[in-house]
C-alpha cells in the first residue's frame, strides 16, 4: 500500500491513496515530539564534547510552540528592586516567601563569616565545640533527597535563565552511606571563564597582598555573566531552603560568587547588593515553578540525560508564563 505526501504549513501530512484522508505525522499528534527527537540529539552532542554543536541545537528551538519554552524565558526581577515588598505580590505570598529569603541570607551571612575565618580559627571553634555543620544529624536518606534538590535547583535556575547545563553528578545512596562529605555537582556551558578568575585571583592575593585597588582588580565578565552566575550558585541554596527551610551545602557556592565578585573589585556594599537581587531573583523563579524543580530532582536522581531532564522541566510548565 502506497502513500503520496505533501506539506501543509510546514507539516509532513501521508495520504492514503484509497481514502484521500491526510495522515497527520506523529509530530504533529504528539506534543513533544520534535522537541525529543532534538533533545536526544543535544545528548548525542553532549556525549562527544561538542558543547557548541548542542548549544547551537537547543537554541534553534529556543521560544518555540513545542520546542522550549523556559530555555532563557524566565520573569526577572529588575535589578534595582532588593525587597519582597517591591514585586508585585499578594500579601500571601509575601509571607510565605519572607521567611524563606531570610533563611537564605542567614546561611549566606554564615558562608561568609567561615570563609573569611583562618584555618586556625576554625580549628579552634570546632576545640570549642561549635559545630561547623549539622550533616551528622540528618538522616542519610535525607541528606541524599537535600543533596539532589540543591543540584536541581542550581540546574533549573540556569535553564530558565538561558544557560545550558551539559553534565551533572548525584551521588549515590550508597556513596552517601560511605561519607557524607561527598557532593553533587552541575557543570553549564558559558561559565568557563571560572576558571581563569579563580587563576588570576590567586596570583593577585599571592603577588600583591591585597595591594591592588579595586578598579585595578577588575576581571573582564560581563555584567550578564555575572549575573546569571550569581544566581545560578545560589540556586541550590534557595532550593533547599524553599524545600526544608535550611541549607546544608551552601559553604562553596557562596564563596565562589564572593571570589568572583572580589575579583571583578566590587566594594562590600556592592557585593551585598548584588547577592540581596540575585537571592530576590533566584527565589521568585524556583518558587513560581516549585513543582517542576521536584519533578527535575526526580529525573536527576535517577540519573536521567540532560536532554529528558529539559524536557521534563519543558513538559511541567502550565499556562503561557514562564
Amino acid at each position: 500500500m502506497g502513500f503520496s505526501l505533501y506539506y501543509s504549513n510546514g507539516v509532513c501530512m501521508r495520504v492514503r491513496p484509497e481514502f484521500g484522508v491526510p495522515i497527520v505525522s506523529s509530530e504533529r499528534k504528539e506534543p513533544g515530539a520534535m522537541r525529543r527527537r532534538v533533545l536526544r540529539k543535544v545528548d548525542n552532542e553532549l556525549a562527544k564534547g561538542n558543547t557548541k554543536t548542542a548549544l547551537s541545537l537547543v537554541k534553534q528551538l529556543q521560544g518555540k510552540p513545542g520546542g522550549l519554552r523556559g530555555f532563557g524565558g524566565a520573569k526577572q526581577v529588575p535589578l534595582r528592586r532588593y525587597s519582597l515588598d517591591e514585586l508585585n505580590l499578594s500579601e500571601t505570598e509575601i509571607s510565605t516567601l519572607q521567611p524563606v529569603m531570610k533563611s537564605i541570607l542567614k546561611s549566606i551571612d554564615i558562608s561568609l563569616h567561615l570563609a573569611a575565618l583562618t584555618s586556625d580559627s576554625l580549628e579552634r571553634l570546632e576545640e570549642e565545640g561549635m559545630k561547623l555543620d549539622i550533616v551528622d544529624d540528618v538522616p542519610c536518606e535525607d541528606y541524599h533527597k537535600m543533596c539532589t534538590q540543591h543540584e536541581a535547583g542550581h540546574f533549573l535556575t540556569a535553564y530558565l535563565l538561558g544557560v545550558l547545563p551539559k553534565g551533572y553528578t548525584i551521588p549515590s545512596l550508597e556513596a552517601m552511606r560511605n561519607s557524607k562529605l561527598v557532593g553533587g555537582r552541575v557543570d553549564f556551558i558559558g561559565f568557563e571563564f571560572l576558571s581563569s578568575v579563580r587563576r588570576m585571583t590567586s596570583l593577585k592575593d599571592k603577588s600583591n597582598a591585597g595591594k591592588v585597588s579595586p578598579m585595578e582588580n577588575r576581571v573582564q565578565v560581563s555584567s550578564r555573566n555575572y549575573n546569571r552566575l550569581s544566581c545560578v550558585a545560589l540556586g541550590g541554596l534557595t532550593a533547599e531552603c524553599l524545600s526544608f527551610g535550611y541549607s546544608e551545602g551552601s559553604f562553596n557556592d557562596v564563596e565562589q560568587i564572593e571570589t568572583l565578585f572580589k575579583s571583578l573589585g566590587f566594594t562590600r556594599a556592592e557585593t551585598d547588593a548584588q547577592i540581596r537581587w540575585s537571592v530576590l531573583n533566584t527565589l521568585s523563579m524556583l518558587s513560581q515553578h516549585y513543582s517542576t524543580m521536584l519533578k527535575l530532582s526526580a529525573a536527576m536522581s535517577s540519573g536521567k540525560s540532560i536532554g529528558f531532564c529539559i524536557d521534563t522541566i519543558e513538559s511541567s510548565f502550565v499556562g503561557n508564563e514562564i
